[in-house]
């Protein structure tokens, strides 16, 4: 497939989703969806940004999918692709797949927005609603991709592969739930989420390009676009912000892609930031939860536990550290692209 396609693809994006901004931007200003900020979540100078209009991410959604569909019938049309046949059409389908799975979780971060912002409800939809539709939609995704040709059940290490039979699809559920929320994590600094997302999308361009991944290219050019354009509106100090709308149609973006290029070594490290996001969570709230019993059992007064990040995700860490939300988002993009390079390497091995 000629380059200049999807280079297209990432234009028409990118300005669907700039312009598109003059216009959500005020209205989500006129319905007054304004984030509430929640100042044990961030660092106490994020008050400041109470009100930012928030659900920003239907500005890339709604991009990515204009642009990935105009730039498959550009190159339909342009390669004479016969889509009667059957491995084209499920190339086909499993492009479409990657598209639908990722505003499935859009819609997910939608509905909880929505609860936020309209309702006045701080929590959003509960943790077990939540994880109860990322299941139902994930188990959808890998039934898809399975009948639409992606039939393998080897997980593909790079260095060392071995086939997991039925246990693949067990494996890849809570890969596909952790990584989606990892990436809604990360955003939590402006710019930050959109702007390693963009980075990640690119690396998959170029792995889609090494494996003859014409179609997933595509979307993952319309995803890099859209990631661009709405950081017109989103780089400190944000305009707008994604909210989980888009933060979950990023993560889910981010994993399907990994999964239908079928390459596990390289969705790890194409999301290393967004993994070690996650992880710095975990890491901090099992060892304030060890700390705390240790202490009650040695002395038996409650104590709280421990700390090791002054605060996470780990972004807020570097920022009660000094570091600005620019030198965090350019220090993250850095590792993302560091990482990625890495990725694009094990696809020789």
């Amino acid at each position: 497939m000629p380059f200049w396609i999807n280079i297209s693809v990432s234009i028409l994006s990118l300005i669907i989703a700039g312009i598109s901004g003059f216009f959500l931007v005020p209205f989500l200003h006129k319905l007054k969806f304004g984030q509430p900020i929640k100042t044990k979540d961030g660092p106490e100078w994020h008050a400041k940004k109470q009100g930012t209009p928030t659900m920003g991410g239907f500005m890339f959604i709604i991009s990515t999918i204009v642009a990935a569909i105009c730039g498959y019938c550009l190159y339909r049309w342009r390669c004479g692709i016969d889509a009667t046949d059957k491995e084209n059409l499920n190339a086909f389908f499993r492009f479409l797949t990657c598209i639908i799975f990722s505003v499935l979780f859009g819609l997910i971060g939608f509905i909880d927005d929505y609860i936020k912002v309209a309702r006045k409800n701080n929590a959003g939809l509960s943790p077990k609603q939540k994880m109860a539709m990322q299941l139902i939609f994930s188990v959808g995704f890998l039934f898809a991709m399975y009948k639409f040709g992606d039939t393998s059940t080897v997980i593909d290490l790079g260095f060392f592969s071995f086939d997991a039979g039925i246990f693949y699809y067990i494996i890849m559920i809570p890969v596909i739930i952790y990584l989606t929320n990892a990436v809604n994590l990360t955003d939590g600094v402006d710019g930050l989420c959109g702007m390693v997302t963009f980075v990640a999308m690119l690396v998959y361009t170029v792995a889609c390009s090494i494996l003859n991944e014409n179609e997933i290219s595509l979307f993952t050019m319309a995803v890099a676009g859209g990631c661009l354009g709405f950081l017109i509106w989103n780089f400190n100090p944000a305009k707008c912000f994604m909210g989980d709308t888009g933060s979950m149609f990023l993560g889910a973006a981010v994993t399907s892609v990994g999964l239908a290029l079928h390459k596990h070594l390289l969705l790890i490290l194409v999301s290393i930031v967004y993994i070690c996001e996650a992880l710095s969570v975990v890491i901090q709230v099992s060892y304030f939860k060890y700390t705390a019993r240790k202490h009650f059992k040695a002395t038996g007064e409650a104590h709280q536990g421990k700390r090791i990040f002054k605060m996470t995700p780990i972004h807020h860490h570097f920022e009660m550290s000094g570091f600005s939300e620019y030198k965090i988002v350019i220090t993250f993009s850095i590792v993302g692209i560091i990482f990625g390079v890495l990725g694009i390497i094990t696809l020789f091995i």
